[in-house]
């Protein structure tokens, strides 16, 4: 008896320990400021076991504070063919920690890793919420996952964002020892501790009590401000293909084998080559002739099939079916450039918005895009294969300033895409209006738009019909009441394509009128909308990626009868950040405005956030500084 009522003690014991473990009142008060969800403990270990194959564990428990919180109520993970889930568990806790319930395996929903977007895909994911929402609240989760293949080893990146505080977290890594780990970290307090184990090294990371962080305009990338830690082995495989990073020649051997034998046409598509570019001299010709045979004879489906998310379908398999993903499409194009004697290089990247992402310094899988590029004795030609209304040489935003891995027979070599800065990414526009006294505007309005600036204008006009490019047009411009009469758009496409658009428009109650007096902003559309908090203490640099120039002018006659009251002077602002001009000026019954705004890119140290708090907030007053007219007294 005295032997069951210590068991019974004992296990009373061990259930208010863990029940104890998951209360909110154990969080420290440091963590709980600005964060809506703690990360109260993560145990991952990820083993490589064999030379092809690996295990991942991860048990993890978050404490979400209120609705702000609850993505990370919800838990998932995929599998596939070289992956599988061996172990998902789940459960539930109370404020006061303990346990409400655990899941049961009928309540992980079983879906298809499918996004919707064009993709055949053989990935499903395992899925799980709680839908609890009596705030606050833990869950907990646990997999076991084996993974067939060592391309990837996990990137760790304890605090998942800013809203995130984390109270203990820790990453085992246990490879090979004669298999070295290569790892790159950020904000991580000394050394991992590395330890030998029965032939392998295991290298341990911890971090304990990380606050939330307030986030700040222009930041710099999430893991130049958490800790994160990247990681990739001298040698991996994949499926039954194996690989080396020891440097991107070698992880470029590797891709160029994958693709090998790939760039085979059937006989009519390479007599259609021939009947297109035999008998052109020019290179760039020929590219631009077989481009716009790709773009009109293929369309884009993402394919993520077995190996498929690294090696392309072939050549021929693209001919016959008309699709690929950007792999097969890219392939497809260099066979053709192939079978015109013009030589082309597969190209990996990263497309994305940030032009920063690639770890030089750790060669690795860190790409999502294949590309194309096109080298010539003089200058280089880039194709982004998976568009079929981009114009040749242009890769567009996504893919452009960054570096690329281009492959070919002797490995991979690291080469920066085009960038586009202010010259290319200009927007110019022109406008003729005509304003009545009751200050209703009439306008034409003429802008060329260039590179960047008309990603988003081709993205429309170019998949939507005349009445919803009409409906769009009608919503988009920044003018409080206005109709559309018309509207016409050219496309030049060129290595920096260019968008001309004209609309015709009336705006009423553009100006405002007041007795006698008439309030009119000469800026019609092209207004900045961006000012900034000040920070008194700012802790990171200021990381400003995009480039651009916007040049206007526009003269608006204007009703009979009045003369100016009160007109702005000129504007000249010049910093680091950019530069910016504007002027009015009243010539005749005509008012003119000129406006030009340079807008740079760089970083920045955070002492210069206040210049650039001013910078903004100048250039947004002047946007809306404003004419005023007054009727003539008559005599």
């Amino acid at each position: 008896m005295k032997y069951l009522l210590t068991v019974v003690v004992l296990g009373y014991s061990i259930m208010l320990c863990h029940s104890q473990e998951y209360a909110v009142g154990n969080i420290p008060s440091a963590l709980l400021k600005d964060a809506h969800v703690v990360k109260r403990k993560e145990s991952i270990r990820y083993e490589i076991t064999e030379s092809n194959k690996a295990k991942y564990y991860q048990k993890v428990a978050y404490t979400i504070l209120d609705e702000s919180g609850d993505r990370w109520a919800s838990f998932f993970e995929y599998y596939n063919k070289l992956r599988s889930i061996e172990t998902f568990e789940g459960s539930l806790f109370d404020a006061s920690g303990k346990k409400i319930r655990s899941l049961k395996k009928s309540d992980i929903r079983d879906v298809s890793g499918n996004d919707g977007a064009s993709f055949v895909d053989d990935s499903r994911l395992k899925w799980h919420s709680f839908f609890y929402k009596l705030y606050p609240f833990t869950v907990e989760y646990e997999v076991e996952i084996n993974l067939k293949g060592t391309l990837y080893s996990p990137a760790w990146i304890p605090q998942e964002s800013e809203i995130m505080s984390v109270q203990s977290a820790e990453q085992v890594v246990v490879a090979p020892a004669d298999n070295p780990l290569r790892f790159r970290m950020f904000n991580y307090k000394g050394q991992p501790v590395i330890n030998e184990e029965k032939g392998n090294k295991r290298y341990i990371w911890q971090v304990q009590k990380v606050s939330a962080i307030t986030g700040e305009y222009a930041s710099p990338a999430w893991r130049e401000i958490t800790t994160s830690v990247f990681m990739a082995t001298e040698k991996f495989m994949l499926a039954d293909y194996s690989g080396s990073y020891v440097s991107w020649k070698d992880f470029g051997q590797f891709i160029y084998g994958l693709n090998d034998k790939k760039d085979v046409l059937p006989p009519a598509v390479r007599q259609r080559v021939h009947e297109l570019t035999d008998g052109v001299t020019d290179v760039k010709e020929k590219v631009k002739r077989l481009y716009d045979y790709m773009q009109q004879n293929t369309h884009y489906v993402g394919i993520q099939l077995g190996i498929g998310g690294w090696q392309p379908f072939d050549a021929t398999y693209v001919a016959n079916n008309k699709y690929g993903d950007c792999k097969a499409l890219s392939n497809f194009m260099r066979a053709l450039l192939k079978e015109a004697g013009i030589r082309s290089l597969y190209t990996l990247i990263t497309n994305n918005s940030d032009d920063n992402y690639l770890l030089t310094d750790l060669p690795s899988a860190q790409f999502n895009h294949a590309i194309l590029m096109v080298p010539n004795a003089s200058d280089t030609t880039w194709l982004e294969c998976t568009s079929q209304t981009t114009p040749a040489g242009y890769v567009g935003g996504g893919n452009g300033n960054r570096y690329a891995l281009v492959v070919d027979e002797s490995g991979g070599t690291l080469v920066r895409t085009p960038r586009y800065g202010v010259k290319e990414n200009l927007q110019a526009r022109h406008i003729n209006a005509t304003l009545d006294g009751e200050g209703n505007l009439q306008a034409r309005v003429m802008t060329s738009y260039s590179a960047e600036r008309q990603d988003r204008l081709h993205s429309v006009i170019n998949n939507m019909s005349k009445q919803k490019l009409m409906d769009f047009l009608k919503a988009d411009l920044d003018l409080a009441t206005y109709d559309i009469r018309d509207f016409k758009y050219n496309e030049i496409k060129s290595e920096i394509p260019v968008i001309d658009e004209t609309l015709d428009l009336i705006a009423d109650n553009y100006a405002t009128v007041t007795g006698k007096r008439i309030f009119i902003m000469p800026n019609i559309f092209t207004r900045s909308n961006r000012l900034l908090q000040v920070e008194e203490n700012r802790r990171y640099d200021i990381v400003l990626n995009f480039e651009f120039n916007d040049i206007d002018s526009t003269e608006i006659k204007l009703p009979a009868g009045f003369v100016p009251e009160s007109m702005p002077t000129d504007v000249k602002v010049e910093s680091k950040f950019g530069k910016y001009t504007a002027s009015v000026k009243l010539v005749g019954n005509s008012l003119f405005y000129y406006r030009n705004f340079e807008h740079y890119s760089g970083r920045f140290a955070p002492d210069q956030y206040a210049s650039l708090v001013k910078f903004y907030e100048t250039i947004y007053k002047a946007d809306r500084n404003k004419v005023v007219l007054i009727r003539k007294e008559t005599p």
